[in-house]
């Protein structure tokens, strides 16, 4: 589940939402221009599901009271499954099926912004005002690999199914009084900076939207598709990273159930391991047969015979098979 919170598609979130509406209208109009059949696509919200796009400018562009020239009106938040997760909707609903079930998911979704952002007053997508657009195809841009070389063209639809959801929502509360701004990332830690204008943990609400989705929709992620292993493998230490691949690597095996591999998977991010031999040495008490998998011959410490090793070599008063001054 790929989310991310932008300023706007458009680029500018200071002024006029008409400019993005009128984006996140596109498909819209391709409907008509090319034929494709699948419809007009409405706005929506927890309230409703066929809000016209001038109701959404207007609604957005007055609820900015206090707010100056310069500072943030709304944000587009992008909420993208997986080919994966769109195959798994599908299965389980039937296209137009999978379609209103993202929908409802993206209702839940605003739940977990709201709610991170930890102010009193704002605890579900009802206290926020908010608009979100289905779509049904994403396109080639000119930043795009094969529009530069040459082998797509720019506006051409991508391959694949492609659904997703772009919503925008305003940076005033529902009530047109409170400040709630993606971009305040302090996450707690100056509290009473906190108090006053509240706080907004980006990756927590990312990880939020996987584990609603796969809750909501009973899906079976593996654990290298999980928001936590991308972020290891990214930004973990070195030791964070062999811990966690080792981790998929256990997971892959039958008996060991997945919200054990969940655990440890968390300690890995939060650093309490120093080693993979400590975490291995952890697993013990699990009461799964995890050190018997670690011992499959992938594992296996390979016996040397001590008349084979080679000999070492001295030079200048260097042990150079230790790097040790002797």
């Amino acid at each position: 589940m790929f989310i991310n919170i932008t300023p706007s598609a458009t680029g500018d979130n200071k002024g006029s939402s008409g400019a993005l509406v009128n984006y996140l209208e596109k498909e819209n109009h391709l409907q008509i221009e090319k034929g494709w059949g699948y419809g007009q696509e409405n706005w929506f919200n927890g309230s409703g599901n066929e809000i016209p796009r001038q109701e959404v400018r207007a609604k957005i562009d007055r609820n900015i009271r206090k707010l100056g020239r310069n500072e943030s009106k709304f944000f587009l938040i992008n909420i993208s499954p997986s080919q994966k997760e769109i195959a798994h909707l599908i299965n389980r609903y039937g296209e137009p099926g999978a379609k209103e079930k993202l929908k409802d998911y993206a209702v839940k979704a605003m739940d977990e912004y709201a709610r991170n952002f930890k102010r009193t007053g704002i605890e579900s997508h009802k206290d926020l005002l908010w608009f979100g657009k289905f779509e049904n195809f994403r396109y080639y841009s000119h930043k795009d690999k094969a529009v530069k070389n040459g082998t797509r063209q720019k506006g051409e639809r991508k391959e694949g199914k492609q659904m997703h959801i772009q919503i925008i929502v305003s940076r005033k509360d529902i009530t047109n009084t409170i400040k709630l701004s993606p971009e305040n990332n302090s996450k707690g830690k100056n509290v009473a900076h906190s108090a006053k204008l509240g706080q907004f943990n980006r990756n927590a609400f990312k990880q939020s939207g996987e584990n609603l989705f796969d809750d909501f929709f009973d899906f079976d992620r593996g654990l290298k598709d999980t928001l936590k292993y991308a972020n290891t493998m990214k930004n973990g230490t070195v030791q964070q990273k062999a811990q966690m691949q080792l981790l998929n690597e256990i997971f892959q095996q039958d008996a060991v159930q997945n919200h054990i591999i969940d655990g440890f998977s968390k300690d890995v991010v939060n650093g309490a391991f120093e080693s993979v031999g400590q975490m291995v040495a952890s697993m013990a008490p699990s009461g799964l047969s995890l050190l018997d998998i670690l011992l499959e011959p992938v594992y296996e410490v390979p016996q040397v015979n001590p008349m084979e090793l080679p000999k070492r070599k001295k030079k200048k008063g260097i042990d150079q098979s230790h790097g040790f001054h002797r």
